[in-house]
């Protein structure tokens, strides 16, 4: 009789004390093992250590190529994301998704294709909505899902998003997930079908792309349809992946991202952009000002140096205008 043994948690901004909450139920003998991706990109990171403190688990970092074993936690180093595969983690500085690395739906999706109805997908506290396709493939492969109540987080978006995807089989705050997990590992009594074979199909083919760094052309048409987006990471031609909820995007090289994650980016770098802008405009203002004052030493119609310092200063308000408008802003 098949049991739940495959944990998978995934958590973001607020998540330290979340994680904390949740390991604090897991006995030492937890017959299962867990995996955690938690948004710390590229920066060195003693989060193991630091759970540690709080957890009658052994808590460290997932290596290469390891097997993995019960009653164990791994966390997904920085700047890798971590995925599952026979029996072993799997690092990978693949192409990012959702803009960070190490993100949360390669190693959902890794244990979904891999585990089935052994998985049990876990959505904490975070921005944004990485996490929510993967959950709803551990959902559409036959696992069992939990998401922290979005009114018990300190960010609830990656819950909310979560729950717009995909149905879940617990939504409670973080201090009961504990205990829903552990009644979840109970033997599994039936045996459900997934719920699209679509999203099992996509799931399938996305896992192997991360998992072999192979994104071939007709990989992508099969899964998806092209865009007439651009990757704003590498500038390549991107496909739309399926046409649930969330919108997903996928570009040739691989980088993945939802049109959430892709409508935040968009939004930062057209902040920036703007900002060069004004940086730009304020130089000539101070140039043509500089001009005036020497003009003016010199008895020179300086008319026309004027009238360019007050359309400068004009196109300046125009620029600080959009950006405190919600064309750049939430």
């Amino acid at each position: 009789m098949k049991r739940r043994n495959i944990i998978v948690v995934a958590t973001s901004t607020g998540g330290l004390d979340a994680l904390k909450q949740l390991f604090r139920a897991m006995p030492a003998d937890l017959r299962a093992s867990i995996f955690v991706v938690m948004h710390i990109g590229a920066h060195p990171s003693i989060l193991p250590a630091i759970l540690q403190k709080s957890c009658k688990l052994p808590v460290k970092h997932a290596n290469d190529g390891e097997a993995f074993v019960s009653s164990k936690i791994y966390v997904a180093p920085p700047d890798q994301h971590m995925l599952l595969f026979n029996g072993k983690t799997l690092l990978s500085r693949g192409p990012k998704e959702n803009f960070t690395r190490p993100a949360a739906d390669p190693l959902f999706r890794s244990a979904a294709v891999m585990y089935g109805q052994r998985v049990i997908g876990v959505v904490l506290t975070g921005e944004l909505d990485d996490g929510a396709a993967g959950l709803k493939a551990v959902r559409a492969c036959g696992g069992y899902t939990l998401v922290q109540d979005p009114a018990d987080c300190r960010s609830p978006s990656m819950p909310i998003h979560a729950l717009r995807a995909s149905d879940a089989d617990v939504v409670a705050p973080v201090t009961e997930l504990g205990g829903a997990i552990l009644a979840a590992l109970e033997p599994i009594m039936n045996s459900p079908q997934s719920h699209n074979e679509a999203h099992v199909l996509a799931a399938r083919a996305e896992e192997e792309m991360m998992r072999t760094g192979q994104f071939a052309l007709a990989d992508l048409e099969a899964i998806g349809t092209r865009s007439s987006l651009t990757c704003p990471d590498c500038g390549g031609v991107v496909w739309r992946i399926g046409n649930s909820f969330p919108l997903r995007y996928r570009c040739h090289t691989g980088h993945a991202f939802s049109a959430a994650s892709l409508e935040d980016e968009q939004r930062r770098q057209s902040e920036n952009a703007i900002w060069q802008v004004i940086r730009g405009i304020e130089e000539r203002i101070f140039l043509a000002r500089a001009r005036v004052d020497q003009e003016r030493q010199a008895n020179t119609d300086i008319s026309d140096l004027l009238n360019r310092v007050a359309t400068l200063e004009e196109a300046r308000a125009s620029a600080l205008a959009i950006l405190r408008s919600n064309a750049v802003h939430p």
